[in-house]
């Protein structure tokens, strides 16, 4: 038995009960770290952007195709995470996004031309990608009921972290002098965190429903006892009658009438995401920042006042998450932002109040994180049944990533014409999923996984 799949190997039995909490912090930590370094790869371009177009001569479409050629590895990654998480165990495949992350970043610091650096950069994809199935879903499956929305939020919560420590670290390695090799230093820097995250991987058990799915029933009982669930073995009942209800079902695939308003769910949450223009922000924030008129230097201070909002207000929501619940999160999120991307919109196509522009955004990078930021992955890790889970929320975040990839590789296209139009357009679709939030979208806050499946099911 590989050191992987063998729970002997994590000494669960030689741990007190007392120990509980933090053995389910701890493991959560460590998967969340996926979402650390897919928050630093995702943000840490727009501190290159400048650089690369003057090293290799890019137009505003060549830029788009630098920015979105990792978005088109995410799309991959996520379309295709499912079956190895299914077939090898969630924690194996974090190991092996771990490798990828450590290659991304070694090979974007070495890149000896620019169709180097686009494959380095869709390399790390793949691992940005998978890890937003993987990651949650690992998290969801191994968390109690009660706790699961704030712990599967800690994903959420180092994206952000992986943001801010982008945005910090660009602004740092600036100040250093490595002048034209600056942004090599920028992309490369994070192979340190993507090496930690592989030899923390080795400390932490693997999901208990997985377990039981491969018959491993005492195993994953030891599992859900040491992380907290108060009845282990009523638990591992209740999720093998769910498995027997999906073996009745398992030649069903994913889109299917049976799975229709799961699949409905998990589309439109990852499409509104990014119409809400989070990602084209962020990845193209200092760009922002010098079409209003800010220096690199500052433009780069910004971004860590932004990145900062960003951790703060995702903390918050991750705090309430759970007794608020994900519905009202995220119609307050959806109002707000809207309001703020009116009001850029209306910058840009005026030319005035541009000291004004910092606020709003750090009004709407706040909104954000304390709705759809800290909502999304934990929504579609609960949405889906055991049987489909990792297959749809392959899809959700399938969905996700092919909408910031088409968005991020248009975006300084239009800015280039009109800096408005693409903001007035994000605020318009923010209106739309106000209504569809409020129409349609079931709360799923307190509810068991199982218990979920069975609700959905007759919607």
């Amino acid at each position: 038995m590989s050191y992987w799949n063998s729970e002997s190997e994590f000494r669960i039995k030689h741990m007190s009960s007392g120990g509980t909490n933090t053995y389910l912090l701890r493991s959560t930590a460590v998967a969340a770290l996926g979402g650390l370094l897919f928050g630093f790869d995702t943000a840490v371009i727009s501190g290159t952007t400048q650089a690369l177009t003057e090293v290799y001569s890019l137009t505003p479409t060549m830029l788009g195709i630098t920015v979105s050629s990792a978005l088109a590895g995410t799309v991959v990654g996520s379309a295709t995470a499912g079956g190895p998480a299914d077939r090898y165990g969630r924690k194996a495949s974090l190991g092996v996004l771990a490798v990828l992350y450590v290659l991304t970043s070694l090979g974007c610091a070495i890149a000896w031309d620019w169709t180097s650096l686009l494959v380095f950069r869709a390399i790390g994809g793949l691992a940005i990608g998978g890890s937003s199935v993987i990651g949650p879903m690992y998290i969801a499956e191994v968390a109690p009921a009660a706790k699961r929305g704030r712990l599967v939020g800690m994903f959420q919560f180092n994206i952000v972290v992986g943001i801010l420590l982008a945005y910090l670290s660009n602004y740092l390695i600036g100040t250093l002098g490595f002048g034209e090799d600056e942004w090599r230093w920028k992309l490369g820097i994070a192979a340190v965190p993507a090496a930690l995250f592989f030899a923390l991987l080795f400390g932490i058990p693997q999901s208990p429903r997985w377990l039981v799915r491969q018959g491993r029933l005492a195993e994953a009982e030891e599992v859900l006892k040491q992380t907290g669930e108060p009845d282990p073995a009523a638990e591992v009942k209740d999720i093998l009658e769910s498995i027997g209800t999906e073996r009745e079902h398992a030649s069903t695939p994913l889109f299917s009438r049976r799975y229709r308003f799961p699949i409905f769910l998990a589309i439109s949450i990852g499409i509104f995401n990014q119409l809400s223009g989070i990602n084209a922000i962020l990845y193209y924030l200092n760009d922002i920042f010098q079409r209003a008129g800010y220096t690199k230097v500052s433009g780069d201070l910004q971004a860590v006042a932004i990145g900062a909002t960003n951790l703060l207000f995702t903390v918050i929501a991750m705090s309430v998450i759970d007794r608020l619940g994900r519905k009202k999160l995220l119609l307050t999120g959806a109002v707000g932002t809207a309001v703020c991307l009116a009001g850029v919109a209306a910058i840009f196509a005026t030319h005035r109040y541009e000291g004004t522009l910092l606020w709003l955004l750090v009004a709407f990078i706040a909104l954000f994180a304390f709705s759809q930021g800290a909502v999304i992955w934990v929504y579609l890790s609960e949405v889906f049944p055991n049987v489909v889970r990792a297959k749809g929320q392959s899809l959700g975040s399938f969905t996700h990533w092919i909408m910031n990839f088409a968005i991020s590789l248009v975006f300084p296209v239009l800015a280039a014409r009109s800096g408005a139009v693409p903001f007035g357009f994000f605020a318009a679709m923010m209106v739309v999923q106000v209504l569809v939030v409020w129409r349609v979208y079931p709360e799923t806050s307190g509810i068991t996984l199982e218990e979920m499946q069975k609700k959905l099911e007759t919607a």
